[in-house]
């Protein structure tokens, strides 16, 4: 039993601790680097929100000229026998073509559905066919790209050092960002909003200055813009070598001569195309090709063996940096554009963080003052519990990385009130033995036993709801979910383990008069 009551008392105190560096940041560099003050939200601290866009016509307009890519090349498979065909045209959703034989034309369908499975429709007017990707495939690639956007977006803000983001769904198409402490979102936006797509291609030195001047491509040949020289054009061959897709990993450093430059290290798929490009193009020039801009053409001195690069160009450390990011968490699968723009300033977060500990302080302080009023002895039991309870809130919402939102704020307050009822229940059920004549030793042992399932069935109402909250809930209905669950575990251990060692030792085994029960 003195080693249950010490455990407790035990746990109770840690718990205390953990809120140590939230109630007081100046203390916090005493601490653990786990221990640390609880960060803020949005609406606490200021920062900025963002609602960007996926723009999905885009992302389904590549689709289509991939598809077009797939048709032609499952058509004139030579290991399958060719099937001739003409017009061969991308229609924005689909793609369509003539076959030249009648004969051939369920040849083509048949060949087109096996190759491309399911994810594609193939329809048919005389020798006519169009080919279009089905509603289902269109709604899964549609999810696929938001699900994949959040995922990249996240990894670069937490990249970047921002903490806590909060990046969620919204509308089907729109992804909503809050970045605490971040007070000129500019720079964040550059890097969300850009594709960083990255491709290398070989450089086409057969084009001439008059090709280039007249800016007319030949098939299979692009002009791209040379990023270290706006307005220079660079001849490109259409045909991707090695996708940036088989990056693995990407870091900024430096070369010899101290100049920042990002390093690149390919997957085993990506390493062997690497190595073939180089080894059978020495004295070649590539391009690495970045959202359909030339970043770097350098020359294939020697192969290259074992998936690493090095990215060079006009770099600052910063700009090196960024791109790493970029490069590291992928490309997007569709455009971002910013929609909507807010910004929270610091001020007013100092302010409603004031008017929230106003409020806070009011109404716990009236609960204290309630509970020692009616139940003298074990009102003021409960109100030092009431107080464990809060800093173990805060402690515990610490250690486990939660922001502290206004809504978190009310969850605290409301958890705060339903704990005072936790306590509540035991002690009427005492007075109800008593009356009942029953001694107040095992008045209390009663009260605590059978109060006890009522208690919990309260708490766990409260969890669900919470529970329900959270995976429905977004922004700070969430924050709010979170200080409830995290309110309903702690008021659980301090009403039912931690009140109930204060009174046993008040008790200290003894039939004693309660000052708050009156027999009748």
């Amino acid at each position: 039993m003195m080693f249950r009551k010490l455990a407790i008392i035990f746990i109770s105190l840690f718990g205390v601790l953990l809120a140590v560096p939230s109630i007081s940041p100046k203390l916090a560099p005493y601490f653990p680097s786990w221990i640390q003050p609880i960060p803020l939200g949005l609406d606490l601290k200021g920062g900025a929100q963002l609602l960007l866009e996926v723009d999905t016509d885009v992302m389904l307009k590549e689709k289509s000229a991939q598809l077009y890519d797939e048709v032609r090349s499952a058509l004139i498979d030579r290991s399958k026998g060719v099937i001739r065909f003409s017009d061969l045209r991308n229609t924005g959703d689909g793609v369509s073509l003539i076959v030249r034989e009648s004969g051939e034309v369920s040849k083509a369908k048949g060949r087109l559905k096996s190759v491309l499975g399911n994810v594609v429709d193939v329809s048919s007017s005389g020798r006519t066919l169009t080919i279009a990707y089905t509603s289902k495939a269109r709604e899964e690639m549609i999810n696929d790209a938001m699900t994949r956007s959040i995922e990249i977006v996240r990894r670069r803000i937490d990249a970047l050092g921002t903490k806590e983001p909060s990046i969620q769904s919204q509308g089907g198409k729109y992804i909503l960002v809050q970045l605490p402490g971040v007070d000129n979102p500019e720079h964040i936006k550059e890097l969300i909003g850009k594709t960083a797509k990255m491709t290398f291609h070989l450089v086409n030195e057969n084009i001439t200055n008059e090709q280039l001047a007249s800016g007319h491509a030949p098939s299979g040949t692009m002009f791209l813009e040379y990023m270290e020289s706006p307005g220079q054009k660079i001849p490109v061959y259409s045909r991707v070598e090695v996708s940036g897709d088989s990056l693995k990993n990407s870091e900024a450093s430096f070369d010899q001569n101290n100049m920042p430059v990002v390093t690149t290290e390919f997957d085993a798929s990506g390493a062997r195309r690497f190595a073939k490009l180089t080894t059978e193009h020495v004295n070649e020039r590539f391009a690495i090709v970045l959202d359909d801009k030339v970043l770097s053409a350098p020359t294939i001195r020697e192969p290259i063996p074992g998936g690493r690069g090095q990215i060079s160009g006009n770099f600052t450390l910063q700009s090196a940096k960024d791109l790493a990011v970029l490069l590291r968490s992928g490309a997007l699968p569709a455009p971002l554009e910013v929609i909507e723009e807010r910004t929270v300033g610091a001020g007013l977060g100092a302010d409603t963080i004031a008017s929230g500990k106003i409020g806070s302080v009011v109404g716990v302080l009236f609960v204290l003052i309630f509970m020692a009023m009616l139940y003298g002895i074990f009102g003021l039991f409960a109100d030092i519990v009431l107080i464990v309870n809060l800093f173990m809130i805060i402690g515990v919402s610490a250690l486990f990385g939660a922001t502290l939102t206004l809504p978190g704020i009310a969850g605290i307050v409301l958890t705060l009130g339903m704990a005072v009822d936790a306590n509540i229940l035991p002690f009427e059920r005492i007075r109800d033995e008593v009356r009942s004549g029953v001694p107040t030793l095992r008045a209390v042992d009663y009260g605590f036993v059978r109060s006890t399932k009522t208690v919990l069935d309260g708490e766990l109402t409260n969890l669900i709801c919470a529970l329900i909250l959270f995976q429905f809930g977004a922004g700070p209905i969430r924050g709010f979910a979170v200080t409830l669950s995290i309110g309903v575990a702690t008021t659980l251990f301090t009403c039912l383990l931690l009140t109930r060692v204060f009174v046993d030792s008040y008790m200290n085994g003894k039939s004693k008069k309660i000052g708050y029960i009156k027999n009748k």
